[in-house]
């Protein structure tokens, strides 16, 4: 897809979700309304959803939400969520784009703000949600988002250093090259694969000071692009090793993770990474039946 293509669609998407935010502001309890996702970071393709967020003091009632989504000529409504605990999204299409709308009142949407910056929850998919509000364009209420955004870009560095213990685990399997290619077990290579890689990114976006969640993780080259303490060539070496064979695999991903302990030692040296990489030393020894 080209840049003017991308700049193309995301421009579409923009003009639409300013014309469906005009039924949500005129509900007595909105307080601020925005456009996430792709659109909003200006690289949607026409397979892009539109993501929106409406904030309010107290969620509008159903029948005024039917409202809203028919004013905006919505099609296929749906919900997920409960109301009740004070945050759902509703999708529907309008001129056949999908449009995804999260309802929430600000005081759940703080206290998920505060789930991740206080409470350090370095698993939770809401850190998507954080990193997506510091890319977000407001439709309304902008001085109100400005707030939430200038809290969430001051990343703490007890979440750095927690996101960074968390991750710092890894299974051997680079001393495990015999026990993969004996065995038909490609599947469970791959998982360990991907679990590794979702490691060195936690690692890094916590030496970074990134919100990061594997949940729908998307744009890898986009993310690491961000990212200036890294080890060298991430991305493509990331992908690479999906399709390399086991040998070759185990053998980068050991690579990777040496080269990403060295960037913890430097940047956070309080952390200790002795236990992994004592398992950088690490190989299986076959056993052979004593007679």
């Amino acid at each position: 897809m080209s840049e003017k293509q991308a700049n193309e669609a995301s421009q579409y998407l923009i003009a639409l979700a300013k014309r469906n935010a005009q039924a949500y502001a005129a509900l007595p309890n909105t307080r601020a309304i925005i456009v996430a996702g792709s659109a909003a970071e200006g690289i949607s393709d026409f397979y892009s959803d539109l993501d929106m967020i409406v904030y309010y003091d107290e969620l509008p009632s159903e029948e005024a939400l039917q409202m809203a989504c028919q004013q905006n000529e919505g099609e296929e409504r749906r919900l997920f969520g409960e109301r009740n605990e004070g945050a759902f999204f509703e999708a529907y299409k309008v001129r056949g784009v999908e449009c995804q709308v999260v309802q929430t009142t600000i005081a759940v949407w703080e206290q998920e703000i505060a789930q991740v910056l206080e409470q350090l929850d370095v698993t939770s998919p809401l850190q998507k949600a954080l990193s997506g509000m510091l890319e977000a364009l407001p439709l309304h209420g902008e001085a109100l988002v400005q707030q939430w955004q200038s809290r969430i870009a001051s990343y703490p560095n007890a979440l750095a250093e927690a996101m960074v213990k968390h991750y710092l685990a890894f299974f051997p399997v680079w001393g495990m090259q015999e026990h993969f290619t004996t065995r038909d077990a490609t599947w469970w290579l791959h998982q360990i694969l991907i679990e590794a890689e979702e490691h060195i990114l936690g690692i890094l976006a916590g030496l970074n000071r990134q919100y990061f969640s594997s949940f729908q993780f998307k744009r890898l080259h986009r993310f690491i692009q961000h990212m200036p303490v890294a080890p060298e060539n991430l991305a493509a070496r990331l992908d690479a090793l999906l399709c390399a064979d086991a040998a070759t695999a185990a053998s980068q991903i050991r690579e990777l993770v040496q080269e990403t302990m060295a960037l913890v030692d430097q940047h956070m040296p309080q952390i200790n990474t002795t236990p992994v990489r004592k398992l950088l030393d690490y190989q299986q020894q076959a056993w052979r039946p004593i007679t």
